[in-house]
């Protein structure tokens, strides 16, 4: 009888960004009080979400559902200029919960804007991380979501170009579309420091390494995670014979592992670790009980919270 097992990617789950952005809203309803509103999915998880929603948040999707002078948090993904814009005509008292690697773009897209680039985003439309960067410079950004565009994106040919990316992307994709921007574009400059988050390149490094041994590899995220959706996609192009995202326990499926031996698993970087031990327990109970933990890099990266809240909780004697 083959022996079953588990590989269990690391590092997976909770990134530093994500990790600030769900403490900023525990603590800012600690703070101020039931209700706090919550401007968009504070990170993409569905069960994160509904976790806060029970203690009290209100998750809205634009700043003009916040009733005037309330408490209103940014979400990780990071807003426009604009957003900030309404939020102080409705007098509201915002905390902005960005992640810091996501700020990093917004000013590397400011400055490139300021010196007369013409910038190229490669991210995906309709992203809240691609809304909040693209209004930063509108008038300078175009979008680029897959390699083909690059051969059809309008450029003005006597201004420079920059190329900026999304923070989730896949770290393969995202350099074949430099690539094939550069063939059109020799002269392309590149961002001061590598846009993919460390989180997002630390999770597909670990995928990567686990899903050439793999039948099956599982991996916990929601469906509007683009983090989690990539690693499937890198998971799949990396030699695992099948992947699936799930939400968590409850969506996997008998017949997915009726004929494997080994099961890869990891999560998304918005994806509490409680999520993935309600998997691992699943398999458990199914044969898989065996679990090698297969580590691919470490991470020690922490954020601190937004200065705004820090003030407040001193001033309060909660720090």
């Amino acid at each position: 009888m083959t022996s079953k097992k588990v590989l269990l990617a690391a590092p997976r789950g909770y990134c530093a960004g994500v990790d600030r952005a769900v403490v900023t809203v525990v603590k800012a309803l600690d703070l101020y009080g039931p209700p706090v509103y919550v401007r968009k999915e504070i990170v993409h998880n569905r069960h994160v979400v509904t976790t806060l929603e029970q203690r009290g948040a209100i998750f809205v999707d634009e700043t003009s559902e916040v009733p005037e002078g309330s408490v209103v948090v940014f979400s990780a993904h990071g807003v426009s200029p604009q957003v900030h814009a309404e939020a102080a005509e409705r007098e509201l008292k915002t905390i902005d919960a960005t992640c810091p690697l996501v700020t990093k773009v917004h000013n590397e897209a400011k400055r490139f804007a300021a010196e007369g680039y013409q910038i190229l985003l490669i991210g995906h439309d309709g992203h809240e991380e691609v809304e909040g960067t693209m209004g930063e410079a509108p008038d300078s950004i175009t979008l680029v979501e897959h390699p083909d565009d690059a051969d059809r994106v309008e450029l003005d040919p006597d201004k420079p170009t920059a190329w900026l990316s999304q923070t989730t992307l896949s770290v393969d994709e995202t350099m074949a579309t430099v690539d094939r921007l550069r063939q059109r574009l020799p002269l392309l400059v590149d961002p001061p420091s590598d846009d993919i988050c460390y989180a997002t390149q630390n999770r597909q490094l670990a995928v990567k390494q686990i899903a050439p041994g793999c039948d099956v590899l599982i991996v916990v995220g929601s469906g509007n995670s683009s983090n989690s959706v990539r690693l499937a996609e890198v998971g799949l192009e990396a030699g695992a014979a099948a992947a699936y995202r799930v939400d968590g326990a409850g969506e996997l499926q008998d017949e997915w592992f009726e004929s494997a031996a080994v099961v890869g698993l990891t999560s998304g970087a918005s994806v509490p670790e409680e999520l993935v031990t309600g998997v691992l327990e699943w398999l458990a109970e199914r044969g898989f009980g065996d679990v090698e933990i297969a580590v691919a890099a470490e991470e020690k990266l922490t954020f601190a919270l937004p200065p705004e809240l820090r003030r407040d909780l001193k001033a309060a004697g909660k720090v």
